[in-house]
């Protein structure tokens, strides 16, 4: 099992910045994917950003140039970069990890991933 903290959320004007962060415990060795998922209200959950424990990544198109994801494998943790914030990033922010087996490469598909957060708010304001 793998444990999954979110950090780093809150309200912010659009155009503006926020760092996520997520912090692993447990069995750490099944966190050889790790992504960000977001989900707003009345709406399926969407990858945001996706990255293997070599650093390959994967983004949503909607994010991409806006949204940095990054890991320290040391450490256990994952982090999201959010720049240029814009009201429809509003929703609620998950991080997930997946074991290396379960999937070829990295993905955004929110059924790949195993393992859950329990989520933190981001809410962006126009």
């Amino acid at each position: 099992q793998v444990r999954l903290v979110e950090s780093g959320g809150g309200s912010v004007q659009s155009g503006g910045s926020l760092r996520l962060s997520c912090a692993a415990s447990g069995d750490t060795s099944s966190t050889y994917y790790m992504g960000w998922f977001r989900q707003a209200p009345g709406e399926e959950r969407e990858g945001v950003a996706a990255i293997d424990t070599h650093g390959s990544t994967r983004y949503a198109e909607s994010v991409k140039g806006r949204f940095t994801i990054s890991r320290d494998n040391a450490k256990n943790t994952l982090d999201l970069q959010m720049n240029s914030l814009e009201p429809e990033d509003t929703a609620m922010y998950y991080c997930a990890a997946a074991p290396k087996y379960t999937v070829p490469i990295v993905t955004l598909i929110v059924a790949d991933y195993n393992f859950w957060g329990q989520g933190i708010q981001v809410t962006v304001s126009s």
